[in-house]
């Protein structure tokens, strides 16, 4: 067989891409005690940790969750910007 050289890639067209929300992914890393902690809700995953790191991660996502409902949102609706600046608040 008979190579040509490497393919040469076409130019794609640059496309205007606004991120998207498709749920939040909190891990807590601290957890020693054995325990495997998990609490799903409809756009967030949150895994691991100890007692009260997971503890902290299911208030927080129950505080933003709460607010976007208030503005009748999800999670998913959000912008990144929004989420970030929720969960900043709901957190501290």
């Amino acid at each position: 067989m008979k190579s040509n050289g490497p393919r040469k890639k076409k130019p794609t067209e640059q496309k205007d891409v606004t991120p998207q929300v498709a749920g939040v992914l909190g891990v807590g890393l601290d957890a020693t005690d054995g325990h495997k902690r998990l609490t799903r809700g409809q756009d967030f995953l949150l895994a691991g940790g100890s007692e009260e790191t997971h503890s902290r991660m299911q208030e927080t996502m129950i505080k933003v969750t709460e607010k976007l409902g208030d503005r009748g949102k999800r999670i998913r609706d959000a912008s990144p910007e929004e989420l970030r600046d929720l969960i900043g608040e709901a957190s501290s």
